[in-house]
């Protein structure tokens, strides 16, 4: 399958779903797309309510797409790419519609960062975390306010300086980054929707004072990520990173 970024609505629920056959690895384009996709529909009246979710039935997102971070050759080129992180999660985190991420797999770097961008999270039992970015020569600083944001300093500490080890779904569970774990994708589904159909009976405009609340002391962010992508911008151009990530192409 070609990958994608899809938008549908039904009965005031948006669904804003991505895919890519490498895991779901989101390269720069597919984080415009995304980015633009929430942006649409923060205008968009009839919406009450976004499910975010990716395509496929094994990982939810494999972070930053490899194929391109070993084409970045300055540092215009890698604060664009990590910038383009910044501008979904910012997107996000404007919306005025409440946002439920559905996250029926694993999630690495960027993909534990889209997941604590969402106002409401499931997981399943195999929905595993790992924020593997340290191991490959850069870190998680633009997604890393985002983690803080739902599972505090401590947890985004242990997970950044342990890059190899996989976090179990309980544990992201018990540190908030998801609020309920579902056995199966059957189970995740009719949770998903069951919550998304309440919340389209609510007032809108009270949603989105709760969800200003959410997101208090954020405002700074428009400045903050995108000087976050400057520094892996910077890293992904070492010879670490670019010794590490021909390696891992070479396996």
């Amino acid at each position: 399958m070609q990958p994608y970024v899809r938008t549908s609505i039904k009965e005031r629920i948006a669904e804003v779903e991505f895919f890519h056959p490498a895991g779901n690895s989101l390269p720069s384009s597919m984080l415009r797309e995304l980015a633009d996709a929430f942006k649409r529909l923060s205008n968009t009246d009839e919406v009450s309510v976004i499910v975010l979710r990716s395509g496929g039935d094994k990982a939810f997102c494999g972070g930053a797409s490899f194929d391109e971070l070993i084409q970045i050759e300055d540092l215009e080129q890698g604060k664009a790419f990590f910038s383009g992180f910044a501008n979904v999660i910012n997107a996000m985190r404007k919306a005025p519609q409440v946002i439920i991420g559905r996250i029926h797999g694993k999630a690495v770097g960027g993909g534990i960062g889209l997941a604590c961008s969402c106002d409401y999270t499931f997981g399943t039992t195999h929905s595993h975390i790992k924020l593997s970015e340290l191991a490959v020569g850069i870190g998680p600083f633009v997604v890393g306010p985002a983690i803080e944001r739902k599972a505090g300093k401590a947890a985004f500490s242990e997970m950044a300086l342990e890059p190899a080890v996989w976090k179990s779904a309980e544990w992201a569970h018990q540190k908030g980054i998801y609020q309920y774990l579902a056995k199966d994708q059957t189970e995740l589904d009719e949770k998903t929707m069951a919550l998304a159909m309440q919340l389209t009976e609510y007032n809108p405009q009270a949603l989105y004072e709760l969800k200003k609340i959410f997101w208090q002391n954020t405002d700074d962010w428009d400045v903050l990520l995108p000087q976050r992508a400057e520094i892996s911008g910077k890293l992904v151009l070492s010879d670490f990173t670019k010794s590490f990530i021909k390696k891992f192409k070479n396996k």
